[in-house]
């Protein structure tokens, strides 16, 4: 089916572009997007007599999407989950959480904008891109933790392995000390107000 590009389509062509593309692609997604309709000789001479201004309202529009690009890119955002042991969440993280996570943070991002190749569905950091203009693109960080202080740490470098790695020495250390306190203790039943064994009295005459 030949259609006329409205705007930029990644792989397809620019604005004003006419190009040929799958039927069903193009009524089921680019047509009700409004992103190309078809090119026909009516909807081409209509497009050519709009043309400049869809071209001044695109630059505006990327010029807008640009200057958020620049203050967005890098920025890292976090989302609380809750997880196994081993890092697998308990559901996913979708891009409806990541367009939240940065709404909250201030940046105003329709989940449209996120693209996620598949749901996250473990802890850490993961990198994500947003579509804020068909011509720019930024990048940002999701902090998927299980509290807040996890997130502060992943931040830090640390993964969730190194997490356990550090509990579990800190649990063991923990557990040593109790066994080194314990041993103290009955070391002190032992001192010099303790009944002596024979063998001690038995060297005690001796010495007399």
């Amino acid at each position: 089916m030949q259609i006329i590009l409205m705007e930029r389509v990644a792989k397809l062509g620019q604005m004003g572009d006419v190009v040929n593309v799958k039927q069903g692609f193009a009524r089921n997604f680019l047509i009700p997007t409004g992103k190309a309709m078809r090119a026909s000789e009516a909807n081409i001479t209509s497009f050519e007599a709009q043309k400049s201004q869809m071209e001044a309202r695109n630059l505006e529009t990327k010029s807008e999407a640009e200057a958020l690009a620049v203050k967005l890119n890098g920025q890292q955002f976090i989302v609380i989950r809750s997880a196994s042991d081993a890092g697998s969440l308990y559901g996913s993280v979708t891009t409806r959480d990541a367009a939240e996570a940065a709404s909250a943070a201030g940046f105003s991002l329709d989940k449209k904008q996120v693209i996620l190749m598949a749901p996250i569905k473990d802890l850490g950091i993961h990198d994500l891109s947003v579509r804020l203009h068909p011509e720019v693109e930024s990048k940002i960080e999701l902090n998927v933790a299980r509290s807040s202080q996890e997130a502060e740490l992943q931040a830090a470098g640390k993964s969730i392995q190194d997490l356990a790695a550090e509990e579990e020495a800190a649990a063991e250390f923990e557990i040593q000390e109790l066994f080194d306190d314990i041993g103290s203790a009955g070391m002190d039943d032992f001192g010099e107000d303790a009944p002596k064994t024979a063998s001690a009295e038995a060297s005690d005459e001796v010495e007399a």
